[in-house]
């Protein structure tokens, strides 16, 4: 259990591209911030067009932390997450800074901010090694099928390959009857007093910008940083299972290197399977009472989001 803290932070979060990252560059610049990144395929080295890290020049100055520090092939969790978050904003606060997480993982932001106290009968030996055996016998895919059947918010935010989490989740399921999804959210605890800003806007006008980004991407030079990424060994054609692989951008383009789908229709499916995932993203969030929802595309909306943050300083 994390302890408790009275340190002030900001968080910003969101569906993609909805305009996080310039809010909190506006935030980091107005109170003298930095930012933590707050995103579950930008900590990969390598592959920064398809993840859409941020640049130099979009950093404008303002210091980011946990982007680009983990290696593809290697599996990072949302408790590994915390641990460095937590230690980001103990070094930012002692320099006498504002520590602002940025991104739009769900799980990692919960992770951070809040405390869960599960029920201590949700815990069960036998139905453990039931739901290992079945992932012996059966693959690691059926095992988060069934986990999906229960708990569709969690198999979102669960890789498949991370056996011991998805038992867990399927555990807490089966003895309480209540998904863990409802239960983080039901019975977490705040460690951190902290401002969450959602970002929101109709929903045409973000599956827009979404596609939008795609392009960009593609002109920016996706297919090279994937050809590179492959040429390297970092991804191969024929990887499935690791969480880097399953990063959207980089699964599709996989598929059409191994002939599934051609380009334009990997094309097409990163700009869908994008869509789909803001609405994740959304329903995630949504289900947080303590997000402020603003729309950044309004001045008046940034403004008041801004004073807000000034007024929670001062407390």
């Amino acid at each position: 259990m994390a302890e408790f803290s009275n340190q002030r932070l900001i968080a910003v979060v969101g569906p993609t591209a909805s305009g996080k990252t310039s809010l909190a560059i506006k935030i980091a610049k107005r109170f003298n911030g930095e930012i933590i990144s707050m995103d579950s395929m930008q900590i990969y080295k390598y592959m920064s067009v398809g993840t859409a890290k941020p640049t130099v020049e979009e950093m404008d100055g303002v210091v980011h932390h946990l982007l680009d520090f983990v290696e593809p092939g290697d599996t990072f969790t949302a408790n590994d997450y915390a641990e460095l978050a937590r230690e980001k904003i103990n070094e930012i606060t002692s320099r006498g800074k504002l520590p602002i997480l940025c991104g739009g993982t769900g799980l990692y932001l919960n992770s951070v901010l809040y405390a869960y106290e599960m029920s201590e009968a949700a815990s069960d030996d036998n139905l453990r090694a039931e739901l290992e055996a079945f992932a012996a016998q059966n693959g690691n895919d059926a095992l988060h099928d069934r986990l999906r059947a229960l708990d569709p918010q969690s198999a979102t935010e669960i890789h498949p390959n991370n056996v011991k989490r998805v038992i867990r989740a399927l555990e807490i399921c089966i003895l309480t009857g209540k998904p863990r999804s409802e239960q983080m959210t039901a019975e977490a605890k705040n460690v951190y007093p902290a401002l969450i800003f959602g970002m929101d806007m109709p929903r045409d006008e973000l599956y827009e910008r979404i596609n939008k980004r795609v392009d960009i991407m593609l002109s920016q030079g996706l297919l090279a940083e994937f050809e590179d990424l492959l040429l390297r060994g970092i991804l191969s054609k024929n990887d499935t299972t690791s969480q880097a692989s399953q990063a959207i951008g980089y699964k599709e383009l996989l598929s059409y290197k191994r002939g599934e789908i051609t380009l334009d229709e990997a094309v097409e499916q990163i700009k869908m399977n994008s869509r789909r995932y803001a609405k994740r993203q959304l329903t995630w969030f949504r289900r947080n009472n303590d997000i402020i929802w603003i729309d950044p595309r309004k001045d008046d909306n940034v403004a008041t989001a801004l004073e807000n943050i000034k007024t929670f300083l001062k407390g």
